[in-house]
């Protein structure tokens, strides 16, 4: 068994999640935020089987796309990140995906 970890954008998750929910999966959606810009994202949970792995995968990879975004101008930035140390275009989307190893599953 498997779990799978996405952090996904958040123009991207509703439709991810009911993707995966369509082909049969579980998914468990987290409101979490980021931490370069520190704008909301979402973290997918997905229980699967060892042999569904590269299908999740391959559905996230369908729904989840890089696109363009401005950098907010008035965001907080922390860490001493300020609007002049950043791009006025950054990359965001798509999804970062982990794969972990369940040793064990139950459902009460």
């Amino acid at each position: 068994m498997k779990l799978i970890l996405a952090i996904v954008n958040n123009d991207d998750s509703a439709i991810a999640a009911s993707a995966l929910t369509e082909a049969g999966y579980f998914v468990t959606k987290l409101s979490t935020t980021g931490g370069f810009l520190m704008v909301g994202n979402t973290t997918l949970l997905i229980g699967t089987e060892d042999t569904e792995t590269e299908n999740v995968i391959e559905i996230l990879s369908k729904y989840c796309k890089t696109r363009k975004q401005a950098t907010p101008s008035t965001a907080s930035f922390g860490n001493g990140l300020s609007n002049e140390s950043l791009p006025p275009e950054v990359t965001v989307g798509g999804a970062a995906i982990f794969v972990m190893n369940v040793e064990k599953d139950i459902k009460i």
